[in-house]
């Protein structure tokens, strides 16, 4: 599957989709698996619990948010693959995060998470056919394709490697 057309998603998730390389979905998501599988377990455990700033996540946090998003993602996917015509509400992502008891887990915990979702991430989607990619529902009162939740997912992740990078190691 293409990636998405400038319309088909709130141009505030454009960051993301334009951290994909790959200009097919599964070829993305096929990419990033190495990503999945090993990034996050070369993080030096001193630096799990560390924040950069005041009021700022620590990595577990941020890890925790990646895999909130990523099944917020996809439950809104799945919703607009079955035709959902009712708004998707929002998520104040500070709340989940200062919610979720991240810190209080082990880091190989939140590794073997995300694994886990991503996994269910790739059935959801091998389970669409192409019709199913095209539909589009809202949430947050914007309009989005299943498409764009497809790319939005894996972007979210580069997106959160580059501020992980730049600010945390």
């Amino acid at each position: 599957m293409p990636k998405p057309v400038e319309g088909s998603f709130p141009s505030y998730f454009s960051k993301y989709i334009n951290l994909v390389m790959e200009d097919d979905l599964f070829a993305g998501f096929q990419q990033q698996q190495s990503t999945i599988d090993a990034y996050f377990k070369t993080i030096p455990e001193h630096k799990q619990t560390f924040a950069y700033a005041e009021g700022k996540w620590t990595l577990k946090e941020m890890l925790q948010h990646i895999i909130d998003t990523e099944r917020i993602f996809n439950f809104r996917a799945l919703c607009f693959a079955r035709k959902e015509t009712q708004n998707i509400p929002g998520f104040e992502e500070d709340d989940y995060a200062a919610n979720s008891h991240a810190n209080e887990r082990s880091w190989d915990s939140l590794c073997e998470e995300l694994a886990l979702v991503r996994q269910s991430t790739l059935a959801l989607f091998n389970s669409f056919n192409e019709a199913d990619f095209l539909k589009s529902g809202s949430a947050n009162n914007k309009p989005v394709t299943v498409l764009a939740l497809g790319f939005m997912t894996i972007g979210h992740i580069y997106h959160h490697i580059n501020i992980i990078n730049e600010r945390y190691l």
